[in-house]
This record gives C-alpha cells, sequence and structure tokens, in this order.
C-alpha cells in the first residue's frame, strides 16, 4: 500500500454539493495562504520529533527533504481531487506516494489536524496583521506630518454638522492621527495574542509522546507555546479579535472620508481630491466625484459585516473543535485583513493628494459664529457676569445678528450692550478690540493653551510626542517582522543542514 486515507470511517466520497459547497472554496483559499506556512510547521515539527527521540535516526532526512522540495515548487505541486476537506490531508498523502506510508507516514506522529491547522491559521494571521500594522504606521506617519504643515490652517470645528469652534485641519488631523494610534494598539494586542503556538497540543489533550512544545514554537517565531491544549485548539478567539479591531479601525476611516467627502463639495470647496482618487460622471461632464473616499466607506461596512460572519459563526456553539466556530470564522477574518491593508494604503495615498483651499477654509470659520463661545467668555472675564448669563446675551448678539445679516465680525460692543441690557437691565461696555481678537478665529485658537487645546505651542509638543510613539511603535513593529524572518531562515536551514549530514 503506498497511500493513506484519511475518511476510513466513511465508505462514500463527499457529495458534489459538499464539495462545492465547502470542499472546494475551502482548498482554493487554503492553496496560496496557507501552503508556505504549513511547509514551516512541518519541518519544525520534525526537527522536534527527531531530537525528541520520537523519530529513530535515518527517518527524519528523506522527509525533511520532500518537504523542502515542496516548498520549493509551491502548492500546485500537491495535487488535490476534492475528496479530502483541507490542504494538509493531501500534503500528507503527496508525501507518502513519494516515501512510502511508513516513512511519510511518520511526520505526523504526536500531532493532529486540529493542533496543525491551528497552528498554520495563526502563522498566516499574524502575517496579515504585521501588514495592516504596516500599513496603517504609514497613514499615521502621513497624518502627523499633515497635521505639522497645517498647523494654522485655520477653519470651522463642528459638532452636529454646524458651525461650533474654530480649529485649524491640523488640529483635525491630529485628533485623528490620536484614534488611529489607539486602533495601532488594539491590533497590537490582537497580533500578541495570536502569536502563541498551538503546535503539540493534538486534538485536544496532547500526546503520551515527549514533545518539546517550547522548541517548535521558538523554530516557527511565536512567543511561547499556547499552553492549554483544550484552549489552543478550541477558542479560536484569536480571530475574533484581529476581525473587531479592523472592524473599529475601518469604521473611523468611514468617518474620516465622511468629512472629506463633505468639504470636497461645492457648498463647503475646502479640500479636492487628486484626480488618481476621483471619478467622472458618464453624462455630466462637469462631476469629479470622490471614489476612492467612497470606497472606503463601502469597504468599511464590508469589515463590519466580516465580524459580524465571524461572530454569528461561533455564536451558540460547543466549546470544542468544530467546524463553524473553529475554520467558518477565517473566511471572513481574512477577506478583512486583506481589505484593511488595502483601505489604508488607499487612505494613505489619497491624504497626500489632498488639495486645500486654505483661505475658503478661513473665511467659513470667519462668518460662520464659531467664535461665540470666546466672546461669552470675555463677557464673563470683561464684566463680571456669570458664564449663562453671558450665554444668554452672545446668543441674543448671534439672533440679533442673523437677522440683520451681518457676518460675525461685523459685531461690535454696542451689540453686545443692547443685548444686556435687554436681558438684565444693563450695559456691558466692552473694549472694543477684546470684542474683536475674540471674533478673530485665529486668535481664539491661538488662546488655547490648556493641555490637548489646538494653540500652536501645544501642537508641536503634541505633534513631537505622537512621533516619539510612532518611532516607538515602527520599532516594535520591525523587531517582530525580523524576528518571524529570522526564525523562518534558522528553521529551513537547520532542515537543509540535516538532510546534509548523517548524525541529528
Amino acid at each position: 500500500m503506498t497511500e493513506v486515507s484519511l475518511r476510513e470511517r466513511v465508505k462514500e466520497p463527499p457529495s458534489a454539493a459538499l464539495v462545492e459547497s465547502y470542499y472546494r472554496p475551502a482548498l482554493e483559499r487554503s492553496r496560496p495562504t496557507v501552503f508556505p506556512h504549513e511547509m514551516w510547521a512541518h519541518l519544525a515539527h520534525g526537527l522536534m520529533l527527531e531530537r525528541q527521540g520520537i523519530l529513530a535516526p535515518g527517518v527524519l532526512p528523506p522527509i525533511l527533504r520532500c518537504v523542502l522540495d515542496l516548498a520549493a515548487q509551491g502548492p500546485d505541486s500537491v495535487p488535490v481531487d476534492y475528496r479530502q476537506e483541507d490542504l494538509y490531508s493531501y500534503v500528507e498523502r503527496r508525501i507518502v506516494a513519494e516515501l512510502g506510508p511508513d516513512i511519510g507516514g511518520r511526520l505526523h506522529t504526536g500531532r493532529s489536524r486540529n493542533d496543525l491547522n491551528a497552528t498554520t491559521w495563526r502563522m498566516l494571521l499574524r502575517e496579515r496583521v504585521l501588514a495592516g500594522l504596516e500599513a496603517l504606521s504609514a497613514l499615521r506617519t502621513r497624518l502627523l506630518d499633515m497635521a505639522e504643515a497645517h498647523v494654522g490652517t485655520v477653519m470651522p470645528g463642528y459638532t452636529h454638522w454646524q458651525h461650533a469652534q474654530p480649529v485649524t485641519f491640523g488640529y483635525w488631523l491630529l485628533a485623528a492621527a490620536d484614534v488611529l494610534a489607539r486602533d495601532h494598539t488594539r491590533l497590537t494586542a490582537s497580533l500578541r495574542h495570536t502569536n502563541l503556538c498551538p503546535l503539540g497540543a493534538g486534538a485536544l489533550t496532547t500526546t503520551a509522546f515527549p514533545l518539546d512544545r517550547a522548541m517548535v514554537a521558538e523554530l516557527l517565531g511565536f512567543d511561547a507555546p499556547m499552553e492549554v491544549a483544550y484552549d489552543a485548539v478550541s477558542s479560536h478567539d484569536d480571530a475574533l479579535e484581529a476581525v473587531g479591531a479592523m472592524a473599529l479601525l475601518m469604521t473611523f476611516l468611514s468617518r474620516l472620508a465622511t468629512d472629506l467627502i463633505a468639504w470636497s463639495t461645492w457648498e463647503y470647496g475646502f479640500i479636492e481630491p487628486a484626480d488618481r482618487h476621483s471619478a467622472v460622471s458618464s453624462i455630466m461632464p462637469q462631476k469629479k466625484n470622490p471614489a476612492a473616499l467612497e470606497h472606503v466607506r463601502a469597504a468599511a461596512g464590508m469589515v463590519q459585516g466580516a465580524l459580524a460572519a465571524a461572530l454569528g459563526s461561533t455564536k451558540n456553539t460547543p466549546f470544542a473543535d468544530v467546524n463553524d466556530a473553529v475554520t467558518a470564522v477565517n473566511e471572513p477574518v481574512l477577506d478583512a485583513a486583506l481589505r484593511t491593508t488595502r483601505v489604508l494604503v488607499l487612505a494613505e495615498e489619497v491624504f497626500a493628494g489632498l488639495s486645500l483651499r486654505a483661505d475658503r477654509m478661513a473665511e467659513a470659520a470667519r462668518l460662520g459664529f464659531g467664535s461665540a463661545t470666546e466672546l461669552a467668555d470675555v463677557i464673563v472675564r470683561e464684566a463680571g457676569l456669570s458664564f449663562r448669563m453671558a450665554h444668554n446675551v452672545v446668543a441674543g448678539v448671534v439672533s440679533d445678528a442673523l437677522e440683520r445679516g451681518i457676518s460675525a465680525d461685523a459685531i461690535r460692543s454696542a451689540d453686545l450692550d443692547r443685548s444686556a441690557e435687554a436681558h438684565f437691565g444693563r450695559a456691558l461696555r466692552i473694549r472694543e478690540e477684546a470684542v474683536r481678537q475674540a471674533l478673530d478665529p485665529a486668535e481664539n485658537i491661538r488662546t488655547r493653551t490648556v493641555q490637548g487645546g489646538p494653540a500652536p505651542g501645544n501642537m508641536a509638543a503634541m505633534i513631537a510626542a505622537r512621533r516619539a510613539g510612532l518611532a516607538a511603535d515602527q520599532d516594535a513593529l520591525r523587531a517582530v517582522a525580523l524576528r518571524l524572518e529570522q526564525a523562518r531562515t534558522d528553521c529551513f536551514a537547520a532542515a537543509r543542514r540535516r538532510v546534509t549530514t548523517n548524525s541529528p
């Protein structure tokens, strides 16, 4: 017998409907993505089996040679007929076909498809999360660079889509960068929880073979073994945590895109996306549509859907190795990871390509009564009214100005007096210069020196602190990526050395 089977307990091949709905799509997804990680895992497991004396001398070299050849040839070197449910089944069949069942069948000693598949999944997920973190790092860098460049670019700040208080475009960008820094923390936490090695857990209770799980974890670049075997093959909350962090990130990117889309309209005219990120109308010659930004919002909904799909697949499943909780979630999570990384790359491009109309932004801030809060504060400081009384006075002034059709910068001290006398029977006699400064959006911003405010000095200090935090995050990312690269290099090198030597 030169072939082994994993269908001993069933007498019929899988139905055509099962193949088309489950086996074929799963294999088509896993062959290009899981295959390289599985080859790496086979080498690590084999090296450990020999060092632990579980494989007799001379058994391992032909196995390693076969796996190294498969790794070099790629997934197309492993024929599939869709009669088995996962990639490993075909890889084992290919190894056995070349080495025979006695030699080829020994690589699976002390493990299950449960722990092997959980391991290769985590290897793939950490790769995808790292790619997302690298793209996120580039976007954070872009936003901080732009924040520094636009510390003085005055614009209206909005609440409820209404003029609120003057801000700068740099301040908006800095706030966005802070949210993305927290997204980085969430994704990094998911990476840390993902980078634990299930291999050696077996089906759910480890094995009586004297495995060295720490050795395998090190060879595969994991931080440590995932200790409790039952947890290692049953939980899969690594996938849920990662897709949850991605959904939060993408939801925020959608909010940024919504602001930028609004600000690019004729009515606002604050910004214009680059032509390379825009589309046109087939009938309306004047149109320049924000296609890239609309795509960001659509993709955010898809990632939210992936989170819902992953949670829905897991809900009401037993805490055990079952396909719907431990395998089905992989597809939406991988889709979300790929989509998130692509959108992060696109978002960085979009921000880099924006054209700003600073004059239009400043004019909107000047006309929009966003300085009314500071005017009330001036009344408190200059005339000694309580803030609520000052609020009443300024509200009356704004209402009167709107009825008269005058802009905020046309308000004078006499307007305050009329409102104050109508409300409280007394004039305020605020200095005209104090009124003028209160109504100047740029002056408003310069006075916001409380911690976290948009004053230029504050911004310089906050941006410097964020750059330092980003640099630390980037260093940590590079360390993880280098460690994984080195672990793979070392594992393959050890396997090649073993193939060419006569002793372990």
